[in-house]
């Protein structure tokens, strides 16, 4: 009987060595931070699946408030200096929730050929032709009348321009965090030949209440990517509510562009 037992373990062991194809690289959004991720890191670990949550700049255990991270590459350097460091020859799959897909947008202009596919989980999906600020002000110009009751916004610039922080809402609050809106406005962050050339997916979560459907499908059509998944009932942080068919739903899409 123990040997049956170590024979099943070593079938177990070679099938997790056959599936560690694929190295996941998350990023999370605006008010969060690495830790969001702990419940779909697991499951893509038991599935011998290679992850790196990266923590932001002023966000999650960082001890910087975020009005000592002014700019957006402060901000986003824990994720460049990440993918600076991985091997020329080793690509990655890259995710962003909310905020995070513009993380993801830019690590795709600045590395195209270290990203197998940015997977924008219910995401900011930038064109590649137009300034990310233009999606960010689309944004809260489409949000439902009333939405703003649950949520605080603050101004750098005065009421007339775009909310500089994030949504912050009761449950999900950990940290405030900027949007950088100014720094968005410049053309020629994203390009065709190298962000706009990237494979992307977007996952559509159903029930989303921070950013509804109707703007996820939205950002579809306004930049349409390659491939379009859906999460039933998933709410906003569907890395808690549906981590196991997350993690599925990712190495799906991983193995499909590798």
């Amino acid at each position: 009987l123990t040997k049956q037992y170590q024979t099943i373990s070593k079938m177990q062991t070679q099938h997790m060595q056959q599936q560690q194809l694929h190295h996941f690289v998350l990023v999370h959004g605006s008010c969060h931070g690495a830790w969001c991720w702990f419940k779909l890191a697991a499951k893509l670990k038991a599935d011998g699946q290679r992850v790196t949550a990266v923590e932001l700049g002023g966000s999650g255990i960082d001890t910087r408030r975020h009005d000592q991270v002014r700019s957006v590459s402060e901000y986003l350097e824990p994720l460049m200096s990440f993918l600076e460091s991985v091997p020329e020859d080793e690509k990655v799959v890259l995710v962003g929730h909310s905020y995070g897909g513009i993380g993801v947008s830019l690590a795709m202009e600045k590395f195209p050929t270290k990203i197998s596919a940015g997977i924008f989980l219910s995401a900011y999906m930038p064109r590649h032709d137009s300034p990310p600020a233009v999606l960010i002000q689309e944004y809260f110009k489409r949000l439902p009348e009333g939405f703003a009751m649950d949520c605080e916004f603050t101004f750098e610039e005065g009421p007339e321009e775009p909310p500089t922080s994030d949504l912050e809402l009761a449950i999900t609050l950990v940290k405030p965090s900027w949007l950088y809106p100014k720094e968005m406005e410049s053309e020629d962050l994203l390009t065709k030949e190298r962000y706009g050339s990237g494979k992307r997916v977007f996952i559509v979560c159903e029930g989303d209440n921070v950013v509804p459907e109707e703007i996820q499908k939205w950002m579809i059509s306004n930049y349409e990517p390659n491939e379009v998944k859906v999460i039933e009932e998933a709410g906003h942080m569907a890395m808690f509510t549906k981590p196991q068919q997350l993690s599925q739903l990712l190495q799906e899409i991983a193995a499909t562009y590798d």
